[in-house]
């Protein structure tokens, strides 16, 4: 090998074990604009924005690196995505962004091993979707007298999709009235969402189980380019 080979091989080498890695092996997390100030991180990202699937990948940071804890595919809403603030309640979108993930929940029994709040779904749980209601975004138990039932999930009829899943925070801390309600990580039906974002089964219990609150996870939801890349959020 050539003397200028050799110098190029291990200014490449040195750059790799500081972390210094070429732009393309670069973890997703540390392109991104901001990944919640945690230590764990969910992204999920879909080709473009009328995409109805793509990839939902679970991140640790260790030792001030970002690295994949587990990797899944997933489903979106079946008129793709559009940005969070942008996004009109009822379209059948996921929106993109940013968000926290309250608490987690379903019909089933946390899976062993987890350690985020759950809440179990029973017979007289609702989720609000009523822009009229004071308990708009907002899980109800029992249903709330002013919000109608025909503008709510009732929850425990959703049956395997939400057997585990995660409220995502989009919308959530001081709702605008009408932007959407009731996005969640949950279990994947037969096709894609409402405006959600969905995986396989054991993906989901995985989740779950890697999700630990004091390492306070984030979501982020986008494209691979474009106004909504999730190198954006």
């Amino acid at each position: 090998m050539r003397p200028g080979v050799v110098a190029v091989v291990s200014v490449l080498t040195s750059a790799c074990l500081l972390g210094l890695a070429p732009a393309g092996s670069v973890p997703l997390p540390d392109r991104m604009a901001d990944t919640g100030g945690g230590s764990q991180l969910i992204t999920a990202v879909a080709p473009g924005t009328g995409s109805t699937a793509g990839t939902l990948t679970w991140w640790d940071r260790r030792d001030g690196h970002w690295v994949p804890a587990g990797s899944a595919p997933a489903r979106f809403g079946a008129a793709g995505l559009v940005e969070g603030t942008a996004r009109k309640q009822g379209t059948n979108t996921t929106p993109t962004g940013l968000y926290d993930l309250p608490y987690a929940f379903g019909i089933e029994a946390a899976p062993p091993g987890t350690t985020y709040a759950y809440r179990p779904v029973r017979q007289e749980s609702w989720w609000c979707q009523d822009v009229d209601s004071r308990s708009y975004n907002r899980w109800s138990e029992p249903r709330a007298a002013d919000c109608r039932a025909t503008e709510a999930e009732h929850l425990v009829t959703y049956g395997s999709r939400y057997a585990h899943a995660l409220v995502i925070g989009y919308n959530y801390r001081a709702p605008v009235r009408g932007r959407g309600a009731g996005i969640f990580l949950h279990v994947n039906g037969a096709g894609p969402t409402a405006g959600c974002v969905s995986v396989p089964a054991d993906a989901m219990r995985d989740v779950l189980r890697w999700a630990e609150p004091g390492s306070r996870p984030h979501i982020a939801v986008g494209t691979e380019s474009g106004d909504t890349a999730i190198t954006r959020y």
